[in-house]
């Protein structure tokens, strides 16, 4: 060991130069000891590894840091330990806006990028603050598509075991992140461990982020993309193989309404929860892991917002369930837009979201080799008027031509206990052209015997989507992509927004990135798209216009958009009770603009509003959501969406407000509160989901969760509503076991 211990030193301070790393080296961490984890980075090891050199990344890029920094890697038998002396001349203006779990913005930070499986797809990423709380997230598809906000690339719900401790002085804020190796998946090839890395100092109240290596601000969120970061070795890792056993005993009362036998009203529903049941998680090698339910339960899942639907199209929900996120992106498979041949919601929810039991399952996740794998088996109970439920998945792919390409393939299928089957395969590919330029294709396709030929017809069953783009922020860019989706298509365990159609899309854009001057960066962008139906071969939707976005110095960011929509409707589609959509054509335009501040503010407004034709009547719409950290106890974070469509022919007005309020309160790291109230007046629903958790450890948490639901304009229905729509209080304790 104390060999070892010298050798890693004396490489920590070289880079050894191989033909596969991301650039021309390879950075070697270091194997250490004796480190006393508290997060004051003092110990005399930490002195004899050399920091690495930090550049900012915004507001100028390339430029020195504006505070002195040390950032630090290392590891031992156990951990991968990253630390910090993030040195401030203003040690007063050191921002640590919270102590709640996976909240960070308007705060100080590091955070740490591992590329584990070195794939130049998919990382983890840590981050803590001054306070010592932790957030983490997972990435894939190489941080590109969408917006921060609606990014699916971003995993916000994962979490894992790690630890982190902070100190703050009058010389700065100091801290330590210690990783086990057990929380991470990598694959070892003779005695040697390649990741990728990047790790940033985030200075908020300068909204200055400091990155290494020099990751170039070329694309969106370019600090994020794991093909960017820095190539490290790790020697002789010799990983255990761990058991997570975590059972939960709940308990509590819920109280719900159904409409009696003649229908002239509503009987109340008391019942009282009990439930025990168990997760497990065994690292079958160190890149392999097999996760085990029984008798599964989300009760401290977050609820969904409310949404309002003005199109004729399905609403699309994220997954929030813990189960389901680690490593979810190697289960992605896109079919164009939001639709998509996996999708986890489908397992234990139904279309509106009520819960279905679900008694247990198995997911198989990892690398083996050259390929990635993912193995999901879910049986679900069966309801009143749904069958128990068979889900099952399987996921391959595996790395093609270069290091950010791939080809892979999937099965679904879901079968219930009444003999009713739905079967899937599908095909895609991610290929990298050239330096920036991607082309994915993937075909997929279904079989079900409810459908009206029970088996597939050609291409009605199926559905082809090919996307080509350039995934830069620098200079000309482009999109081009086509779908074509079949009547019959249709993923048991998918999501498919729309079908039947053909589409078509393409965009040209600019983009001028900036070292001086007001903005960072400006993007000018022509874009349209088009829709053709199947069956009729005519034109139902189009969109055609330019848009400008930007993001200043001080990142915030925007943009102003005008489109000229086209919809024929074929059929009729209804916008409420009072007012429906009849068949016809429409043209009209559509304008839209928006400011977001930038998330370092500790009190900030993003704000979008649109207005324009809308059909047959006129349209305004209209979002602002502030945010403030009251002080590292208590945040507050409001959301109020208004819609008004008024259609003056008919004299038909559709009007739906949804205010949200989100209140994030911590006495400590330990214990914490969340509540999310909301009132969506086109449901006349008042619901609130209240969260309370005391966390003693990673992985030992007690929860208390109170959810209600109310009518708030019951006496408009006959029979009248209940008062109370849904109600339930719920006590759930997590203990885990490590073997």
């Amino acid at each position: 060991m104390a060999a070892k211990y010298v050798i890693s030193c004396l490489l920590s301070a070289i880079i050894i130069p191989v033909s596969y790393a991301q650039s021309d080296s390879l950075y070697v961490i270091p194997r250490i000891e004796g480190i006393t984890f508290d997060g004051r980075v003092d110990e005399a090891v930490w002195n004899s590894i050399a920091p690495v050199p930090m550049v900012q990344y915004e507001p100028n890029a390339g430029a020195p840091p504006t505070e002195k920094t040390e950032i630090r890697f290392a590891y031992d038998d156990t951990y991968f330990y990253a630390s910090m002396r993030a040195y401030d001349e203003d040690p007063n203006g050191i921002r640590a806006t919270s102590l709640y779990r996976d909240r960070i913005s308007g705060s100080d930070h590091l955070e740490l990028l591992l590329d584990t499986y070195n794939d130049n797809e998919t990382a983890y990423v840590f981050t803590t603050t001054p306070t010592g709380i932790r957030n983490d997230l997972e990435i894939a598809n190489d941080a590109t598509g969408g917006t921060i906000s609606s990014a699916s690339w971003l995993n916000r719900d994962f979490n894992t075991y790690w630890d982190a401790e902070s100190t703050v002085t009058e010389e700065g804020w100091f801290t330590e992140i210690r990783i086990p190796f057990s929380s991470l998946r990598f694959q070892e090839t003779e005695g040697k461990v390649i990741m990728g890395l990047i790790v940033q100092r985030k200075i908020a109240r300068k909204q200055e982020r400091l990155v290494f290596p020099a990751v170039p601000p070329k694309t969106d969120w370019a600090f994020l993309r794991p093909s960017l970061a820095q190539k490290i070795v790790l020697i002789g890792i010799k990983p255990s193989k761990t058991l997570y056993i975590t059972p939960y005993v709940l308990g509590g009362y819920a109280k719900s309404h159904e409409l009696n036998e003649t229908a002239t009203g509503y009987t109340g529903l008391d019942k009282v929860e009990k439930a025990i049941g168990a997760d497990i998680k065994y690292s079958i090698t160190n890149n392999l892991t097999a996760d085990f339910t029984i008798n599964t339960d989300f009760a401290q899942a977050e609820a969904d917002d409310q949404l309002v639907n003005l199109t004729r199209f399905s609403l699309f929900f994220p997954e929030k369930r813990q189960f389901f996120q680690e490593r979810a992106s190697v289960f992605d498979f896109r079919t164009g837009g939001l639709s998509r041949l996996f999708f986890s919601r489908r397992i234990g929810l139904t279309d509106d979201g009520q819960q279905v039991p679900i008694y247990g399952g198995v997911r198989l996740i990892g690398r083996m080799k050259t390929w990635d794998v993912g193995l999901m088996d879910m049986q679900t109970k069966g309801l009143d008027t749904l069958p128990s439920e068979n889900f099952g998945v399987l996921r391959v792919r595996r790395r093609v031509f270069n290091k950010n390409s791939y080809v892979g393939g999937m099965l679904t299928s879901r079968m219930d206990t009444k003999g009713n089957h739905n079967l899937a395969y599908g095909l895609d590919g991610l290929i990298r052209l050239f330096e920036d330029d991607y082309l994915t294709v993937q075909w997929a396709q279904t079989f079900d015997n409810l459908s009206e030929s029970g088996a597939a017809q050609n291409f009605k069953s199926g559905r082809l989507a090919v996307d080509l783009n350039r995934r830069r922020r620098r200079g000309f860019g482009y999109n081009v992509g086509a779908i074509l989706s079949g009547a019959n298509y249709n993923p048991g365990v998918g999501f498919v927004d729309r079908s039947d159609f053909k589409f078509g899309t393409a965009s040209l854009s600019q983009t001028w990135l900036k070292a001086q001057g007001p903005f960072i960066w400006n993007k000018i962008e022509m874009l349209g798209n088009a829709y053709i139906s199947n069956t009729s071969h005519e034109l139902v939707s189009s969109e055609l216009g330019p848009e400008w976005s930007f993001s200043t110095r001080n990142l915030d960011g925007g943009g102003i958009s005008v489109k000229r929509v086209y919809e024929n409707l074929l059929e009729a589609f209804v916008l409420s009770d009072e007012v429906n959509i009849p068949i016809g054509e429409y043209h009209f335009y559509r304008y839209t603009g928006s400011y977001n501040m930038s998330v370092d503010r500790t009190i900030r407004t993003n704000i979008s509003l649109e207005t324009g034709p809308f059909y047959y009547g006129w349209l305004n719409s209209a979002s602002i959501i502030p945010s403030w950290y009251l002080s590292k106890y208590i945040q507050l974070n409001l959301q109020y969406s208004y819609n008004r469509a008024r259609f003056a022919d008919r004299n038909e007005v559709f009007v739906a407000h949804i205010p949200r309020l989100s209140i994030g309160t911590a006495l400590n790291r330990e214990f914490s509160t969340n509540a999310l109230i909301q009132y969506n007046s086109a449901a006349d629903l008042f619901s609130a989901n209240v969260r309370f958790r005391y966390n003693f450890r990673e992985g030992q948490d007690l929860w208390v969760v109170f959810n209600t639901g109310l009518h708030t304009n019951r006496l408009a229905y006959s029979p009248n509503l209940p008062a109370v729509d849904t109600q339930s209080i719920l006590v759930k304790y997590i203990h885990t076991i490590i073997f």
